[in-house]
């Protein structure tokens, strides 16, 4: 007569080894696509808060820049300070800019980093709800400041390797708060004197009247 114990234990063995490996590469993956998984900064204003998912594969060197700049706290206290909002052209508005000026009266411009390398040849495109990088008319001038697109700013891509061509480099999307983003933009705007690198005042314009503080920029939890 077979015991039946002698044929089951080796099958029940087997059975809890399966489910363990099973198991094991199952964690295994998840921690892989944790590690893998695109960054998250919020950005609490006094206007509620917004969360922006950061593309690092596609612009990591943009994505590692900003980061430094978020856990440096670089961004706590700081203003759009220029906003351009729905208007007959741009009936969803152009954008908002921030990320390079102290709240206060005036406004004040903060020191930064070293000027990055533009990533703008990604493929991304600065379509509605993107994250880019500020600069001024050298390519490859971006620093601290940033801005989020309030429509699809065609214009702003990149189209070829030339100072005309390069376009402004999107590295990420917000992801919740587009509301948030959509009421700054309303808000009243007009001239008003910032204290410029150098210590002198100089005139800008479409700063947001009453102020648009970034209270604090922090990654986002897992």
């Amino acid at each position: 007569m077979n015991d039946p114990t002698m044929s089951t234990t080796p099958r029940l063995i087997a059975t809890m080894i399966f489910a363990m490996f099973a198991s094991g590469t199952a964690f295994g993956q998840d921690e892989s696509k944790d590690a893998n998984a695109n960054p998250r900064v919020v950005l609490e204003t006094n206007k509620g808060p917004i969360t922006v998912e950061l593309y690092q594969d596609k612009a990591p060197k943009t994505v590692e820049n900003y980061l430094q700049y978020v856990d440096s706290g670089h961004y706590d206290n700081t203003v759009f300070h220029r906003v351009i909002g729905p208007n007959p052209q741009q009936p969803q508005g152009f954008m908002i800019q921030g990320g390079g000026f102290s709240a206060g009266q005036p406004i004040q411009e903060k020191p930064t980093r070293d000027q990055i390398l533009n990533e703008a040849d990604n493929g991304l495109k600065n379509e509605r709800g993107t994250l880019a990088m500020a600069r001024t008319s050298d390519p490859h001038s971006a620093s601290a400041q940033f801005f989020i697109n309030l429509g699809d700013n065609e214009f702003l891509n990149h189209t070829n390797k030339t100072t005309r061509g390069w376009g402004y480099a999107v590295f990420g999307k917000v992801v919740d708060g587009m509301e948030v983003v959509d009421q700054i933009a309303r808000v009243q705007t007009g001239r008003a004197p910032a204290k410029v690198t150098g210590g002198q005042t100089a005139p800008f314009d479409d700063v947001p009247v009453e102020p648009v503080v970034i209270q604090s920029a922090r990654r986002a939890g897992p």
